[in-house]
């Protein structure tokens, strides 16, 4: 039986108990919402929307990938670029602009791509927003 662990929003499960009154918890397995934490820092994906709206030769689309190298957790942004901008010095500025944003905003250093124009897949249904590539 799953359950939600309360104000945390974790999913885990509770295990049969050992002691008289105590009961255990197994791993947390996920989350019931999209925040994800990198290097102890929450990050919801609408933070990372915003900063990538604030710059206006970015499309509103864009990938957030997690990776685990070593013990550190590292957040790469993909982002899309307008037509206006398909340069590639134009890209340039514009993910260094949008790296300046994530770490003013949101405290955390990300390696920021862009891509040309429509190359993010798009959805029909909830965008899939994050990748998490990190071993468990």
């Amino acid at each position: 039986m799953p359950i939600i662990r309360y104000r945390t929003r974790d999913l885990t499960r509770l295990m049969p108990g050992r002691a008289r009154s105590m009961r255990r918890m197994e791993k947390v397995t996920g989350r019931s919402d999209d925040m994800i934490i990198v290097r102890g820092v929450n990050v919801f994906p609408t933070q990372i929307e915003e900063q990538v709206l604030r710059c206006e030769g970015l499309a509103p689309h864009f990938l957030i990938e997690l990776r685990g190298d070593q013990r550190l957790d590292n957040m790469r942004v993909i982002a899309e670029a307008r037509p206006s901008h398909a340069e590639q010095a134009a890209r340039s500025a514009q993910g260094k602009l949008l790296a300046s944003y994530i770490r003013n905003v949101i405290g955390l250093g990300a390696e920021v791509v862009v891509d040309e124009p429509g190359t993010i897949e798009r959805s029909a249904g909830k965008a899939k927003r994050v990748v998490d590539l990190r071993s468990k």
